[in-house]
């Protein structure tokens, strides 16, 4: 089978098409022929080993995992003999977990990954970039038992992370403010973000306002700023920090009224169930800027980190 596959920490060419072995599934795996998968900033910072504590947990050297990939959608192809959940010619989505592997024409996964059944009025691009943004979102704003009536703001409001908590939030019944650039203030809104504001023309922590909760999705505003534009008893998300982050958060958390919530999130079959019954019921819906096909994937990343990407970038395989 084909496969994208890198054998050394690096820029986007590091990432080569080659043939490898299509994977055999054992008795309590299924055999998926990937249909499509996504380009996400996990993807990026193992191929770059950026941080540099990647190397620890991924190969020192080099990549002990040469197949990326966290998301996927496809249907199974073949099941092992214990397998009760899925049957053959079931089309699904679902991730990959730590395993990654996704950056191919097939995968086996064990019958309790975060798979799901996927959504008839869904595409196979559609379906592969849900779970990134929307399980990260669904984790972070769950952990926070965001509520009916508070002020939400979204930084980051057009990416992944951001256009999946959105929409979120305002299913919980909160009053959503976005905040993102001037080209994709008209996204934010057409996902229901009751405000929006421009960050190259207004600072949302020099405005005066106070929020709740502030879901930083990008990790690029002031730790101090944010937390002076939270009310009293307010909650700040940190989605994409690294160790300092966490540490100040934990300070806060433990010295003050206000809330940090940081740290990698926890991916459940439950959560993966829930967004496929909003996509269902259209109260959530997929936003992707480009779709590439799987030949092109170092172009991919290298319009990924650019970091102007609205929503998601798709890969068909």
């Amino acid at each position: 089978m084909k496969a994208i596959v890198y054998t050394a920490y690096g820029p986007p060419e590091v990432l080569q098409v080659k043939e490898v072995d299509k994977p055999v599934p054992k008795g309590n795996e299924i055999l998926i022929r990937i249909k499509a998968t996504a380009v996400n900033s996990g993807d990026l910072r193992l191929r770059k080993a950026d941080p540099f504590a990647v190397r620890f947990f991924f190969g020192l050297t080099k990549p002990k995992k040469n197949i990326l990939g966290g998301v996927l959608s496809g249907e199974i192809e073949s099941i092992g003999a214990t397998i009760k959940l899925f049957n053959v010619g079931d089309q699904v989505f679902g991730s990959a977990g730590m395993s990654f592997g996704a950056y191919a024409e097939y995968i086996c996964l064990p019958e309790s990954a975060v798979l799901t059944l996927k959504p008839n009025i869904m595409s196979y691009e559609e379906a592969a970039v849900i779970p990134f943004g929307g399980t990260t979102a669904l984790f972070f704003i769950r952990k926070a038992n965001i509520q009916s009536g508070q002020k939400v703001l979204i930084n980051g409001a057009s990416g992944a992370v951001g256009t999946a908590a959105i929409q979120l939030a305002k299913y919980f019944g909160a009053n959503v403010t976005g905040v993102c650039s001037t080209n994709n203030i008209d996204l934010v809104k057409s996902l229901g973000a009751d405000e929006v504001i421009d960050y190259t023309r207004e600072d949302f922590t020099e405005n005066g306002k106070k929020y709740d909760l502030i879901f930083d999705t990008v990790g690029k505003v002031s730790f101090s700023n944010s937390l002076r534009s939270l009310n009293k008893k307010g909650i700040l998300i940190l989605g994409a920090s690294g160790l300092s982050g966490m540490l100040q958060g934990l300070w806060t958390s433990v010295t003050s009224e206000k809330k940090v919530i940081s740290g990698m999130i926890s991916e459940t079959v439950e959560n993966i169930n829930f967004l496929k019954g909003l996509i269902e019921t259209r109260k959530m819906k997929a936003v992707i800027d480009r779709t590439y096909n799987i030949a092109q994937m170092a172009e991919a990343h290298t319009y990924v980190e650019l970091g102007h990407k609205k929503g998601n970038v798709a890969v068909t395989v």
